[in-house]
């Protein structure tokens, strides 16, 4: 099962909520975490787990032939995207804009266009003998687009892991592209927002997201102070289930900008993971259980 951690904006602790609840869950069940926030990923300041292996991921752009182009201007015309350019005496192509869609380099009368592979991040996976693994995404300095890396990430947990693992994934913040390919291959979506006006704001974007892609879904408020209810208010007058609630405590900040993890830092922080955990097993034997009625 896979379930992403995700908010509509960035700030909100979904790496803390997501990193904490990943190093829990592992001391009952067998757990990946995975950091899809590829532009900037911080999961691994929590742990302290080896690197097992690292892999390059790549994807395909255009490279031009000059002596079998005839600039008819059709690749041009054809990118959707405006990473091919015709300035009549020669082609630019904008390695950064390419989706890798190929339609240049099929649709070229003249075969002058052809597919290459270049390098746009890294996968690294981390593992120790425990029940708990970690896997990064990491885009490199300078690349446009992280749903190339994102999609791939998918594909290495698919060809590893079995249907027992639980998959954590830290989602990319914000409601564009790289969250949507997240938020597609999860089965569900935590949304971790804080009590103030913009992270309201912003949650009502992602919720609607994540309406219109069908799935399932609660909130988590982060950083609660129980004094304004604009997050509490907002989920009973949608009818929104709140899986739990992470109150706000200046000894969790100081540990979280000390790359330490914050779940053991008061009582009241513990009953708020412990009520996460309790929602997630739930969820997970939910799972289990039509993959076993499924299969029979």
């Amino acid at each position: 099962m896979k379930i992403a951690f995700a908010s509509g904006k960035g700030g909100t602790g979904k790496t803390t909520v997501s990193a904490n609840l990943s190093q829990l869950l592992a001391n009952s069940i067998s757990t990946l975490h995975v950091d899809l926030d590829v532009e900037e990923p911080d999961s691994g300041l929590f742990f302290n787990t080896p690197l097992k292996q690292s892999l390059d991921i790549n994807k395909s752009v255009p490279v031009w032939n000059r002596d079998k182009c005839t600039f008819c201007g059709k690749c041009s015309k054809l990118c959707n995207f405006n990473a091919v350019l015709n300035i009549t005496t020669h082609i630019i192509i904008l390695n950064e804009l390419c989706h890798s869609c190929f339609a240049c380099a099929e649709l070229c009368p003249e075969n002058a266009l052809e597919m290459k592979l270049i390098t746009i991040g890294q996968l690294n996976h981390f593992s120790d003998a425990g029940n708990f693994e970690f896997i990064e995404g990491r885009l490199n300095i300078g690349e446009e687009q992280a749903v190339p890396l994102i999609k791939q990430a998918f594909d290495f947990i698919e060809n590893k892991y079995n249907s027992d693992q639980l998959v954590i994934l830290d989602s990319p913040p914000g409601t564009a592209c790289p969250f949507i390919e997240t938020a597609v291959n999860s089965d569900y979506i935590m949304l971790v927002t804080e009590p103030t006006p913009l992270g309201l704001h912003d949650l009502n974007l992602a919720v609607d997201v994540v309406k219109q892609l069908d799935k399932p879904f609660s909130i988590v408020i982060n950083k609660d102070d129980q004094a304004n209810p604009i997050i509490e208010d907002y989920c009973k007058s949608n009818d929104i289930d709140i899986a739990g609630r992470i109150p706000f405590d200046k000894k969790a900040a100081e540990n979280y900008s000390e790359g330490k993890l914050i779940h053991s830092v008061s009582g009241e922080i513990k009953a708020g993971f412990d009520m996460l955990l309790k929602k997630i097993t739930n969820l997970k034997g939910e799972y289990d259980e039509r993959n076993s009625n499924t299969l029979r």
